[in-house]
């Protein structure tokens, strides 16, 4: 008989994990006893995603704002640094700024204007142009921003990034400058020694300041790439990826996930006889129509994952074959004749006309995303989502 449903996102409650936790015993047992509880099976090809925090919490992968200050002080020394492209962000960056802050003798602090790199806006472009203010061109200093726009706040937080970010810096001794501007140039009429914190742009970034004649550049990324008076660390990542834990501490993107998603996968199948694919997730990609915030403030949905989530989805368009391979079907003799297609579909369909309107981004981006949703980033206490029958067809 055909399956009537198709993909199912099934949130996992599961523990509250702590240092130390074996990740690949607690996800087994709690997707298990899911099963056992709600009345569903599991399949092969399902698969098994687990919150990036599952992992970077077991392994007491933090670091406080001392250890962050002793690393920008060892990267620029005594003069003033100047930090460009941060997100706006109580969570994502203000607990980092603070340790930078800890670490420099003064900060002249650019910010990409009208909003950040994932859509966080300070200004609108409605009001930039009321203005006349040309935001690829034009650099802004704090006065000048007052006043053409006095004191915008975030539409979702209520906060004034300006002013909180320089009462920050300020609250830790460090002085402060403010400016606004998108060639990250600009900051260069300040200071050589540069941190960009930037997150996608950060290559492009850093390549651009050094032919520039920039004489120190680092990113996020090189923060913290090793341990630093007995911090976690990520080799990849450094403070990219990473999110506030405390009011002295930020818990930083997970490292070494591989042997645990295997461990995961080796378990269920030794106690289910399915062979499910696992990966681990932090934010989705998707852009939010009223914030204008693009999600993505990881360096990556998925920072690891198993093979057989390797590569983009091959589908056909269901609504393109339709309407013309099969205009003049109708019925099961329509139906039919679409699933015959679809069993014949090449392995490869990149650029073919009968794949235009599917979505062509990895299939980690994808179900990253889908988990995200399904989890949630406040008080659902389901870190471990289960999808099933994501790589079925009409067919199945």
């Amino acid at each position: 008989m055909q399956r009537l449903v198709g993909t199912i996102a099934r949130g996992i409650r599961a523990p509250i994990v702590r240092q130390g936790d074996d990740v690949a015993e607690l996800v087994i047992h709690s997707v298990l006893e899911a099963a056992a509880s709600d009345g569903f099976s599991l399949r092969d090809r399902d698969v098994i995603a687990v919150t990036e925090s599952v992992f970077a919490r077991a392994q007491g992968n933090y670091a406080t704002v001392d250890q962050i200050a002793a690393d920008v002080r060892r990267k620029f020394g005594d003069e003033p640094v100047g930090v460009i492209f941060p997100i706006l962000s109580r969570n994502r960056f203000a607990i980092c700024l603070k340790g930078i802050a800890m670490g420099a003798r003064k900060i002249i602090l650019q910010l990409s204007y009208p909003a950040d790199e994932v859509g966080n806006h300070l200004v609108s472009l409605d009001a930039l142009d009321a203005a006349g203010v040309n935001p690829w061109t034009d650099v802004l200093t704090e006065a000048r921003y007052r006043e053409l726009f006095g004191s915008p706040t975030h539409t979702f937080t209520g906060i004034d990034y300006v002013r909180y970010y320089r009462e920050l810096i300020q609250d830790t001794g460090c002085a402060a400058e403010i400016i606004l501007a998108n060639d990250c140039r600009a900051i260069l009429r300040h200071t050589l020694q540069v941190l960009t914190c930037d997150i996608h742009s950060r290559e492009r970034t850093k390549r651009l300041l050094r032919t520039a004649g920039a004489r120190a550049v680092f990113g996020l990324d090189d923060l913290l790439r090793s341990p630093v008076d007995g911090s976690g660390y990520n080799e990849e990542y450094g403070l990219l990826g990473s999110n506030k834990a405390t009011e002295e501490s930020v818990k930083l993107f997970p490292r070494d996930c591989m042997p645990v998603l295997y461990k995961i996968q080796q378990g269920i199948l030794a106690k289910s006889g399915k062979h499910v694919e696992v990966m681990v997730y932090g934010d989705g990609a998707f852009k939010d129509p009223v914030g204008k915030i693009w999600e993505l403030a990881d360096p990556v949905v998925s920072p690891a994952f198993t093979g057989g989530l390797a590569g983009q989805p091959n589908e056909v368009k269901l609504k393109y074959i339709a309407d013309s391979d099969y205009a003049n079907l109708n019925g099961e003799e329509l139906e039919q004749a679409v699933r015959a297609h679809i069993r014949g579909k090449a392995g490869n369909l990149t650029g073919q006309m009968v794949s235009q309107g599917t979505t062509p981004r990895r299939l980690t981006d994808l179900i990253g995303s889908l988990c995200d949703l399904t989890s949630g980033s406040g008080d659902k206490g389901t870190p471990v989502v289960l999808v099933q029958g994501y790589f079925d067809n009409l067919t199945d």
